[in-house]
């Protein structure tokens, strides 16, 4: 690892107290030109004594706003130290996790996995009329059907056609058949470029897609293209139960990736990670952003700095071993949990190497998974499957009691 150590809460704080002394201080600065301020002291109380002892809440009172992207050129000045934990985040899951050079790669702390999928839809789009004065109706998305809805939304927003690929329904992959000839079909009917949405762990099974799949179909039909990875959910528990993975910027097809942290990592809601090879960022700057020192290239504009921080003192809180042995710990309470359903004869499906278990709906009654609030594939129409996720909350003797009682109901 490059970039990612364990640090000791002493140099936590430290360093977070080093880089908001490096930002504007709205309480003693004549910052006047600034359309923002530390929180409303009405409401927040900004001299509580533990905020000493509590870097993240103390940064959350003063308010950074990380607008921009910090890899590119430059950046809001009064933010700058808060700026630089941002970066420091970047590396590591850039370089150590996901394989990019060091100063290969642009990115930035997204909203949400959402937004984060969506920014990647919107280079590429862009990145395509603006190479090959593509037309609209010349771009399409394609990703499997257990693909999140953030690729369609993305789809609807931009204006441009997306295609759903079959998958084979016992075990989440997708027909290569079927992609083959949906990409011949797309060529015919006036497509040209292709975007591929190649899912990290489905938000529904947890299924991981193989890269070469798509981008063997889609040299075979010679089409311009470009991968995006939806890391949402599996990147930060894939890459270390995975070690020979090839969903990350080794794979010469991979052209960005998206994660969010408040999923494994359990950052807070609204933090997600967008990361994406150099020279295609810019396809999607905003050159009306005049007034914001370097423009801007995200999808969201003004985002949270404390939410960076979050994620900071999460990765170097544990460090790589310490967050490989959490994901250890999860991976055998999911594996303790197929062998008791295997006993049963329940089917259900599970990725190699993922912590989601997601069970055929007609093992489990419907009050049973409304007691231990599975959730069921579609809340509308005929639901096939209810899912299971070990996340840290979820212990053994959790997955016990609901072991016990459907045991019970399969046996009467």
């Amino acid at each position: 690892m490059k970039y990612w150590k364990k640090y000791t809460q002493e140099k936590l704080r430290t360093s977070i107290d080093n880089a908001l002394k490096k930002n504007v201080n709205f309480t003693e600065d004549p910052s006047l030109g600034y359309p923002a301020s530390k929180l409303d002291e009405m409401v927040f109380y900004h001299d509580a004594p533990f905020l000493k002892e509590a870097p993240l809440l103390r940064t959350f009172v003063a308010n950074p706003n990380h607008i921009g992207c910090h890899t590119i050129g430059e950046s809001e000045s009064a933010f700058k130290g808060t700026h630089e934990i941002e970066r420091e985040v970047l590396n590591v899951l850039a370089v150590d996790v996901f394989k990019a050079e060091t100063g290969k790669f642009d990115g930035y702390i997204a909203t949400g996995g959402t937004e984060a999928n969506i920014q990647a839809l919107w280079v590429y789009r862009n990145l395509f009329i603006n190479k090959y004065k593509a037309k609209l109706d010349e771009i399409v998305i394609i990703s499997s059907e257990d693909t999140h809805y953030s690729i369609p939304k993305g789809s609807n927003l931009l204006s441009i056609d997306s295609l759903s690929i079959p998958v084979d329904f016992e075990n989440r992959q997708i027909i290569e058949q079927e992609l083959d000839d949906i990409i011949k079909k797309a060529k015919e009917n006036g497509k040209k470029y292709f975007i591929a949405i190649c899912n990290m762990a489905t938000t529904m099974f947890g299924s991981v897609d193989n890269p070469d799949v798509y981008s063997d179909a889609l040299i075979k039909n010679n089409v311009e293209f470009k991968m995006h990875i939806d890391g949402a959910f599996g990147g930060f528990i894939y890459p270390f139960s995975k070690e020979d993975s090839n969903l990350n910027f080794a794979n010469p097809h991979i052209s960005s990736i998206t994660i969010d942290a408040h999923k494994m990592l359990q950052a807070p809601y609204g933090t997600g990670v967008f990361l994406s090879r150099k020279n295609l960022i810019e396809n999607v700057l905003t050159q009306e952003a005049q007034y914001v020192n370097g423009m801007d290239v995200t999808l969201c504009g003004s985002r949270s700095g404390a939410n960076a921080l979050a994620v900071w003192m999460i990765l170097f809180s544990y460090g790589p071993y310490g967050w490989f042995e959490k994901i250890s710990v999860l991976l055998m309470r999911t594996d303790w949990l197929c062998k008791k359903l295997d006993k049963l004869n329940v089917e259900y499906y599970r990725q190699d190497n993922m912590n989601i278990v997601t069970i055929k709906s007609e093992y489990i009654p419907k009050e049973l998974a409304e007691k231990y609030d599975l959730v069921p594939q579609t809340h509308t129409g005929d639901n096939k499957w209810y899912k299971i996720i070990i996340m840290s909350h979820v212990e053994v003797s959790d997955l016990e009691a609901f072991f016990d009682e459907l045991e019970k109901i399969r046996l009467n």
